[in-house]
């Protein structure tokens, strides 16, 4: 099973569910990024190569079914929802 992790630079989100996953030798694990200044900058190559595709926002899933809608037609494609800017939790002890 090959997945694919997409964040927008690829540097902490989508590079640590690929550290995560690439210890199971059941998948093969790939991360890239959907801005210019990504780490690994998400490719065709990238989409074609997936069999299920984990993006952390909705804009992810935007941006890739705009650039990539032949490539990602009939992947499956999952939002994990997981942003960037987490709210400050206030913990009462």
């Amino acid at each position: 099973m090959k997945l694919l992790f997409i964040c927008s630079r690829n540097k902490w989100r989508s590079l640590t569910a690929e550290k995560i996953f690439e210890q199971y030798n059941i998948y093969d694990v790939r991360s890239a990024g959907t801005e210019e200044n990504a780490r690994i900058k998400v490719t065709a190559g990238h989409i074609g190569w997936s069999d299920i595709i984990f993006v952390m926002e909705k804009k992810h899933t935007r941006r890739i079914k705009e650039k990539f809608a032949q490539e990602v037609s009939g992947k499956r494609l999952i939002c994990l929802d997981i942003r960037t800017d987490f709210p400050s939790w206030e913990v009462n002890l």
